[in-house]
């Protein structure tokens, strides 16, 4: 992570260098959800047990 990279002090002053820090993280932040990948995930629910036992019957016959 870029976090654990950060191993020197520095100072931030005035208004205008504050700002430009702060818009730095913001756009570091912005990046970093853009590089996160959307897993592919199809979900069931299920309801009940006759649901269940249907779904547990189709994994079965699919993993043999």
């Amino acid at each position: 992570m870029a976090t654990s990279s950060i191993t020197k002090n520095f100072i931030v002053s005035g208004q205008k260098q504050a700002e430009k820090f702060a818009d730095a993280i913001e756009e570091s932040y912005q990046e970093s959800l853009n590089r996160q990948p959307t897993p592919d995930l199809k979900i069931t629910h299920l309801h009940g047990s006759e649901e269940i036992k249907s779904f547990m019957e189709k994994r079965k016959k699919t993993n043999d």
